[in-house]
C-alpha cells in the first residue's frame, strides 16, 4: 500500500520531465523555409543559397557582414546581415546558411549564426582506377 503513492509521483515526475524536455527541444528547431516564408515568419528560421558575386561586404570597425544570398532553384534572392567575424573563405563559399529573422524594416534577414560551406580539396580529383 505505501509504495503507490512513490509510483505515482514518479510517473508524474517522468511525465513533467517528459513535456519539458519536448518543449526545449521543439524550440530549438529551427526550419529550412523558402526566402519568400522567411519574409513572413515572425521566429527564427535558417535559409540556404548561394552568395551573389560581388555582393558582400565587410566593415572591420562595427563587425558587420551584408551580403546577398540567391536560391540557386527559384533564382530569388535576400539580403543578409550578419554581425561579427566575417568566416574564413567566404568569397569561395560552396553555399551558405544564414539562420535567423527577418526584418522587414531592413527588408534583411539578420543572422545570429552563419554556416559556410567550402569547396573541398578533394572536389574534383579524378579517382584513380588499378586495372
Amino acid at each position: 500500500m505505501m509504495s503507490k503513492p512513490h509510483y505515482l509521483i514518479g510517473i508524474v515526475l517522468l511525465l513533467l520531465f517528459a513535456g519539458f524536455s519536448y518543449s526545449a527541444f521543439r524550440d530549438t528547431l529551427t526550419p529550412y523555409v523558402p526566402y519568400a516564408e522567411a519574409r513572413e515568419r515572425t521566429h527564427t528560421v535558417q535559409v540556404a543559397g548561394g552568395l551573389e558575386a560581388g555582393s558582400s561586404s565587410y566593415d572591420e570597425a562595427s563587425g558587420s557582414l551584408r551580403f546577398t544570398l540567391v536560391d540557386e532553384e527559384t533564382g530569388d534572392t535576400m539580403r543578409v546581415r550578419y554581425q561579427g567575424l566575417k568566416p574564413a573563405n567566404f568569397e569561395e563559399a560552396v553555399s551558405i546558411v544564414a539562420i535567423g529573422l527577418y526584418d522587414p524594416a531592413t527588408d534583411e534577414l539578420v543572422a545570429d549564426k552563419l554556416l559556410v560551406k567550402c569547396p573541398s580539396k578533394y572536389q574534383g580529383l579524378e579517382e584513380k582506377t588499378y586495372d
